[in-house]
């Protein structure tokens, strides 16, 4: 039976270590880092996020912003939205929260974040700095917080064949390059498939790490895992279940009862890699606080 990531046991230790800095910043009568979030819109699953964020900031001791707008904002008001941030010297990290209403163009909103405030990490001169191997900007969330997972848990990534399914910009693209570089949770050799790669399941069966990262529930099945193999889950998405009291349960893209009989170690969903994206992102924000001091 596969060891389990607990991806909220991790958060839990990197927080401390997040929460002990910014007490010690506190005591020497500075601010506490702040993030503030832009919510467009009633969409469930974004309120829940934005939520669990803030509470992960209280948590910290961060200072937390949510600002709430209907969904008929037009893209001209919340583009003056985000520059208020952007020149707000006491604000240290800014996401907007995707998805947006589809008459407002995302990348034009994610661009005019200026990238010492991209803690989400999707500006284009974050996303070309991580692609030379420049840390000095941010990593996107979510592939970070994988990265701190497989640090804990002393995952050794080198020489091994790591296959990334999903080439989101989000997700699938910035994690596939955090594997490949060197680093003490890179140096693997990596195949980025998607849903028209051919042969998938074959070139699973040869993967040492998968992540599944492809927005489709239970798409990777038991049979798709080499014995021995680690599986990162990345899914998050909310499916009917009337015998639950909200009305719904999330599931990942992994068939985790089949994948567990064959994997080594294994994220569950939700616990997996959802709290360490959290962690991501207040590491992120941490880091513009130092830059800004």
């Amino acid at each position: 039976m596969a060891i389990r990531l607990d991806g909220k046991a991790v958060s839990a230790h990197f927080k401390e270590q997040i929460a002990q800095e910014v007490a010690d910043f506190v005591s020497q009568g500075k601010r506490a880092p702040h993030l503030a979030a832009i919510l467009v819109g009633e969409d469930g699953g974004s309120k829940t996020y934005i939520e669990a964020k803030d509470r992960a900031c209280q948590e910290v001791g961060f200072n937390s912003t949510i600002l709430r707008f209907p969904a008929t904002i037009t893209q001209e008001e919340l583009l003056l939205e985000v520059e208020k941030i952007n020149n707000d010297s006491q604000i240290d990290g800014l996401i907007v929260q995707l998805p947006l209403p589809k008459h407002i163009d995302e990348n034009v909103i994610t661009q005019t974040i200026i990238p010492e405030k991209d803690v989400d990490g999707f500006h284009d001169i974050n996303m070309g700095k991580l692609a030379k191997g420049d840390h000095s900007g941010y990593v996107s969330a979510t592939p970070l917080g994988i990265t701190m997972l497989l640090k804990y848990y002393n995952i050794d990534t080198t020489g091994k064949h790591a296959v990334v399914i999903g080439r989101s910009n989000i997700v699938g693209r910035p994690m596939s390059i955090l594997l490949s570089e060197s680093s003490s949770t890179g140096n693997a050799t990596v195949t980025l498939c998607h849903s028209r790669t051919q042969n998938l399941k074959e070139i699973c069966l040869t993967a040492d790490i998968i992540v599944a990262a492809i927005g489709k529930p239970y798409f990777l099945t038991g049979d798709m895992i080499k014995p021995g193999a680690i599986v990162i889950d990345v899914g998050t998405t909310r499916l009917d279940d009337t015998t639950r009291e909200r009305g719904w349960k999330l599931a990942g893209d992994v068939d985790f009862k089949e994948a567990e009989k064959n994997a080594s170690m294994i994220t569950p969903v939700p616990g997996g890699v959802g709290p360490m994206t959290i962690t991501g992102l207040l590491n992120n924000t941490l880091k513009a606080y130092k830059r800004s001091k």
